[in-house]
């Protein structure tokens, strides 16, 4: 494919995979249209995945269960169970790591390889590939589609071609006719407000976004938009990085989809309390701290804002994390309008001691209350340590009815948000 020397890279992406397990755990579901969904009863009901029979129907990733159940009265449904797929994963990730050492995952279900140096031997990009998708469905009763080319942007286009089971080079012969005319929403990063600024600059296409002046682009998208135009002409140099490389935290989150919406005050300053307090407690268990509050809110109608601000020095304390989280919910937002779904994420992170040198313009009261609070919160870890994460509960979530204590959501974020 292409030069000789340049690098061959593949992305693999496990077909409907969550539905694929479930149907693994229960065979009978093969056969009838079937759909991975939350918990409809706490206002998780949205389709997470489904099989090939549903699919055939109508039925969306992402769309409300209602919204399914209308397209397909006799949609099955069933609840996820995470640690299978997360079982399957590493399954297939060491069938991958056979091949290759540089295996990058991407989220649960897809995986980014550098075959470059195993070419001499297991063949070319589209052999090996073909190995995989062969040994992943022998060995596992799955199935992957699988990307390759020279570039991890294009390799990701390619397994997104076709599917299920299937290969698809984009070689540096074929790119320009079978990348181009991909609506510029396919590309790796442009999401809907890109895509929505990108049809507003009159580009539509990959192709297009590729012909078009990058200097535009800066002024319209910021860094990103450069970014995007090398992507959608090929010049992704990005490496893969080792399966045995240490992953960076670059930032440590958590996110509450609601059992009803938060309305005013004393709503919101109890699902800023949980989250805080769970975002400190990962940062402690990292040895971090983090320099910036962010805060994400979406409201029933999906509309989403999203606003951060620096701390005054870097901190793991629940308290000035859930302080800076409501000061900005306050600034930018209506107490009166619902809120269906709130994150906050800790961001410019850093290690060791650098939050307690305390600056030197700080009172001596003010460090001496932030110790004790050092102290405190320490001391709450160990605890949850001992005898479980709902051991100690703030006192504002006692009785609430928000489904804050009786389930977290987005607790995946270690080592991997911000990594996208």
């Amino acid at each position: 494919m292409g030069e000789a020397g340049e690098r061959t890279i593949l992305h693999c992406d496990c077909n409907g995979f969550y539905a694929s397990v479930e149907c693994l755990l229960r065979p009978e579901l093969r056969r009838v249209p079937m759909a991975v969904c939350g918990d409809p009863e706490q206002r998780h009901g949205i389709i997470l995945a489904k099989n090939q029979l549903a699919k055939e129907k109508g039925v969306q990733t992402a769309e409300t269960i209602w919204q399914a159940r209308r397209k397909c009265p006799g949609l099955v449904l069933v609840p996820p169970h995470r640690e299978k797929y997360e079982e399957y994963s590493r399954i297939v990730n060491l069938i991958y790591q056979q091949y290759t050492d540089q295996v990058e995952p991407f989220g649960i279900d897809e995986s980014w390889l550098d075959v470059t140096g195993s070419r001499r031997l297991f063949g070319e990009g589209k052999e090996i590939a073909d190995q995989l998708r062969r040994r992943v469905r022998e060995e596992t009763g799955l199935t992957i589609s699988v990307g390759v080319s020279w570039n991890k942007i294009f390799a990701k286009l390619g397994s997104d071609y076709k599917k299920p089971d299937a290969t698809t080079v984009v070689s540096r012969e074929n790119y320009r006719s079978l990348v181009w005319p991909l609506p510029a929403g396919a590309l790796l990063f442009v999401g809907g407000a890109t895509k929505k600024a990108l049809e507003e600059l009159g580009i539509s296409t990959v192709g297009a976004l590729a012909a078009a002046d990058p200097e535009l682009l800066t002024r319209r998208l910021g860094k990103l938009g450069r970014e995007l135009w090398r992507y959608a002409r090929g010049e992704d140099d990005s490496p893969v990085r080792s399966a045995y490389e240490e992953r960076e935290v670059k930032s440590v989150g958590n996110s509450i989809t609601f059992s009803r919406n938060l309305v005013g005050l004393e709503d919101i300053s109890a699902g800023v309390a949980a989250l805080a307090d769970s975002v400190a407690a990962r940062l402690r268990k990292h040895g971090l701290r983090c320099r910036t509050v962010q805060v994400m809110i979406k409201d029933p109608a999906f509309r989403t804002i999203s606003r951060q601000k620096p701390l005054p020095h870097p901190s793991h304390l629940s308290s000035e994390i859930g302080r800076a989280a409501l000061e900005l919910i306050r600034e930018s937002w209506s107490l009166t309008a619902p809120i269906r779904m709130l994150a906050v994420t800790g961001t410019s992170l850093t290690e060791g001691e650098e939050g307690d040198q305390l600056t030197l313009f700080e009172s001596q009261g003010t460090r001496e209350r932030r110790l004790r609070q050092e102290k405190l919160e320490a001391a709450m870890d160990q605890v949850r340590g001992r005898y479980g994460r709902d051991a100690l509960t703030p006192g504002r979530l006692l009785g609430e009815d928000l489904g804050l204590t009786r389930k977290k959501g987005g607790e995946g974020a270690d080592g991997k948000e911000g990594e996208k």
